[in-house]
């Protein structure tokens, strides 16, 4: 008989203790903490679920050493054979070091329909028709716990996913879902979700911490024993972490975090932690009726129309149609970091009287406490008084500028909003502003400069810098001060 003990869980995050409590002590939720009895499986019991198909693939220890498992000299282990498989999108195998690696065990995080599921299935679509049908690996696996066949074959074909070497499963059965693994060998197997895949072997409910520990641990020693690489789709709480517990990131080679405002098609993919390739890399994806779709250069998305007129006078011809796109007050652009990404950004103001005892202060894709600050060092050291005044600043698109490196934009775009001066739409503004009025410098400046110029931009105003930076085709104006450089983007 295998020994139950009865605790008590969270199904919202994952806490477990001993008693019973009507409040969660982590997350604070109320009504989510449940029994369950939990079973510890004997040593006897885990050979026989070796032995058994489609059981999970894991011994007690042994003295039998194989060739997989001996110590080798890391110089005699060889590297060169393993093989990077692309996903058919260049965005994700940015975000994954340069393609999948086999063996590997991908955990695709996010909110509920932000389009994980489509995501993969497109990916997994790509990769089953760049397979090799002559070859062993010739099929691609996906197994959903969510949907039926038939649903997943009408998104399928909705979004163009529609192969013969794609193969479908739909079962919440850990046991089923490894033995369909292990008979098909696919070049790459997807597993949605991590949550809703059920052990027999272990008591608790579906998606706590028990079951989420079990089912992570066995898809992980299939894939690394069998080097198949596995996609493993994880469920959030409602403040954003990963659902289950706090193991299965740290189980799992690559954890990916996609992300996106549901108002807007703009998808961005963030690799939170990746062991074959760096975690500071950003994909970006475009969700529409037709499937999601990669957007390798985003640098239109957060612009305006005369933005986009400016990049696509750019793109087109050179550059000098770009002086002609229009300009219109209350509006600056910056440049922000987002990884290993330079991508602009569009401030918009607008500067209005106020009716009310306490003026309106309404931003969005900024920090509203460092709009606060802006304003106040625009008036004592910029001699612009917006105190008593209606503030309304926001990005476009769904940016964010909540980087130091975009106060200066900000405070142009104030400005330009409250003495009716626009700000040329060749001209950029990037630097972090002191309490004291200083425009002070900001990391790889130069890495954005060299974008502004690529997307048509003439002239950058910028701090003071320690060495001289010459690009061609942009005039870089420095500025000491806030005075400074409303000076040189309102002259």
């Amino acid at each position: 008989m295998a020994k139950s003990n009865v605790q008590y869980v969270c199904s919202e995050c994952g806490w477990n203790g001993a008693k019973w409590m009507g409040r969660c002590p982590n997350c604070g939720s109320w009504g989510t903490v449940e029994e369950f009895r939990e079973a510890s499986v004997a040593a006897s019991s885990a050979h026989s679920r070796t032995a058994a198909p489609g059981r999970t693939a894991r011994t007690t220890a042994s003295t039998t050493i194989t060739a997989q498992s001996a110590a080798l000299p890391i110089t005699e282990i060889d590297t060169e054979s393993v093989t990077r498989l692309p996903s058919g999108f260049s965005e994700f195998d940015r975000v994954l070091g340069g393609g999948v690696v086999p063996g590997s065990v991908v955990l695709i995080a996010g909110e509920p329909g932000i389009g994980k599921s489509t995501l993969l299935l497109e990916t997994a679509g790509n990769i089953a028709r760049s397979v090799d049908r002559g070859s062993e690996r010739n099929a691609v696996l996906y197994i959903s716990g969510e949907e039926s066949q038939a649903q997943i074959r009408l998104r399928a074909s909705r979004i163009g996913a529609v192969e013969p070497n794609l193969l479908l499963a739909s079962t919440t059965d850990l046991a089923t879902a490894l033995a369909l693994i292990e008979q098909h060998k696919p070049a790459l197997a997807i597993v949605d979700s991590a949550q809703t895949i059920v052990s027999q072997d272990v008591d608790g409910i579906s998606g706590g911490s028990t079951q989420v520990r079990e089912v992570a641990s066995a898809l992980i020693d299939t894939a690394k024993r069998m080097d198949i690489p596995v996609f493993l789709v994880g469920h959030v709480t409602k403040d954003g972490q990963i659902a289950g517990p706090r193991t299965l990131e740290h189980l799992v080679d690559v954890v990916c975090q996609f992300e996106g405002e549901p108002q807007t098609a703009l998808r961005l993919l963030r690799a939170v932690k990746n062991r074959f390739g760096p975690t500071d890399e950003v994909g970006c994806f475009d969700m529409s009726g037709e499937g999601i779709e990669e957007v390798t250069d985003p640098a239109g998305l957060f612009l305006s129309s005369r933005g986009s007129n400016l990049t696509n006078a750019t793109n087109s011809n050179g550059s000098d149609d770009c002086a002609s796109a229009p300009s219109i007050d209350g509006t600056c652009v910056t440049f922000t970091l987002d990884g290993h990404r330079s991508l602009p950004v569009e401030i918009q103001s607008l500067v209005t009287n106020s009716v009310l005892p306490t003026p309106r202060r309404a931003v969005n894709g900024i920090d509203a406490n460092r709009l606060a600050m802006l304003v106040a060092v625009l008036y004592r050291h910029g001699g612009i008084a917006l105190l008593n005044n209606d503030l309304y600043v926001s990005t476009v698109a769904g940016g964010v500028a909540k980087e130091p490196a975009c106060d200066l934009a900000i405070v142009g775009a104030l400005a330009s909003a409250a003495k009716k001066k626009p700000i040329a739409a060749t001209t950029c503004a990037i630097g972090e502003i002191s309490l004291t009025g200083q425009v002070r410098p900001i990391p790889r400046l130069e890495y954005r400069l060299r974008e502004a110029a690529r997307l048509g931009f003439t002239t950058a105003v910028v701090p003071m810098l320690r060495k001289p930076v010459h690009i061609e085709g942009l005039r870089v104006i420095e500025a000491a001060t806030v005075k400074d450089a409303l000076q040189a983007l309102l002259h």
